[in-house]
């Protein structure tokens, strides 16, 4: 006897809760891309750094090179300006975690990030991992 409330499911439907999975799954994914995208640039930021630093190091030892007897808390960006590669006519500057551009201290060996008020910027926590510092 058919009292026709049987349920028929047709093969080729979803249902609220495989779609429900698939749309959490998908979220997952694209946050977490988010997340390692963000990671990256923020590495990226720590490795130009680096490298302005490691640029500037090797100016401020040239010059140290060619004037032995100046002190290196005597130095200054005039000084170092034509000893940095490729005929730069400004001291390099770098950018912030939040994209504002610091200045590097040269007054000291080896150069460090001005953080503001004296304060040495290295978001990174450590000073010998060549992100935002000379490292070792």
């Amino acid at each position: 006897m058919n009292t026709g409330c049987s349920k028929i499911r047709r093969p080729g439907a979803f249902t609220l809760l495989e779609m429900t999975i698939v749309i959490m799954v998908l979220l997952a994914l694209i946050s977490t891309g988010l997340f390692v995208n963000n990671k990256m640039d923020e590495w990226k930021l720590g490795k130009q750094a680096g490298e302005t630093l490691r640029t500037v190091y090797a100016a401020q030892r040239m010059y140290l090179a060619d004037n032995p007897t100046a002190a290196v808390s005597s130095i200054t960006n005039a000084k170092i300006i034509p000893y940095l590669p490729n005929q730069a006519t400004t001291m390099p500057k770098v950018t912030s975690l939040v994209g504002t551009q610091l200045n590097i201290l040269v007054n000291v060996s080896p150069p460090v990030i001005n953080g503001g008020s004296g304060v040495t910027y290295d978001p990174s926590g450590s000073s010998n991992d060549s992100l935002w510092d000379v490292g070792e």
